[in-house]
């Protein structure tokens, strides 16, 4: 089941990379700082470090204020092509060692292109977006991909484990159901 969970979760954050590299990270990282959703093992828990705590707030701040200035946003996501991908690679893997016969390589690898196929269509969208607003939406866009790579990142955490509570609730009103049906047919009637 913890397998589930990993795979689910790593799918989840990486896709999220793929909208903002550092949002992510940075939520990752908090949480498994202050909170036992999530447990990054070496060399991954670096990340709960205050050190590159404080440096994901401060590239989350930079991106977000950069990536709403037209034309900015254009060179913005030039050089976050090799940045999402990386952050998603890094995600990926870092959740994914729960499961243990998947390789580094392989969870790199997955990572890497699940960041990095949402991070292409963001950047072929986005000039799109541009040319047709002449740039005026360009910070709404941004806004709206900043949420959703939150509740994103959020839902990656949180819904396979409320899956695994639900399959665990189910089992055991299964089970349940079974045992009171078997006592029933045992209590003599009248």
């Amino acid at each position: 089941m913890n397998a589930l969970v990993g795979v689910a979760t790593s799918f989840g954050l990486s896709a999220a990379a793929g909208l903002n590299a550092y949002l992510p990270l940075l939520i990752v990282a908090l949480m498994a700082r202050f909170t036992s959703l999530i447990t990054l093992q070496p060399p991954y828990d670096v990340l709960t470090s205050w050190w590159a705590i404080g440096i994901l707030a401060v590239l989350a701040i930079i991106e977000a204020v950069v990536d709403k200035v037209p034309a900015v946003d254009s060179v913005n996501d030039v050089i976050q092509t090799a940045i999402r991908p990386a952050a998603g690679a890094v995600l990926f893997a870092s959740n994914a060692n729960l499961v243990s016969e998947m390789h580094p390589a392989l969870a790199l690898a997955c990572g890497l292109l699940i960041a990095g196929g949402v991070h292409a269509a963001k950047a072929t969208v986005r000039p799109v977006a541009t040319g047709a607003t002449a740039g005026l939406l360009n910070p709404v866009v941004s806004f709206v991909e900043d949420i959703v790579a939150v509740i994103t990142t959020v839902l990656a955490i949180v819904v396979p484990l409320l899956l695994v509570l639900v399959i665990l609730l189910v089992t055991g009103f299964v089970l349940w159901w079974r045992r009171a049906g078997a006592h029933a047919k045992k209590v003599p009637t009248g």
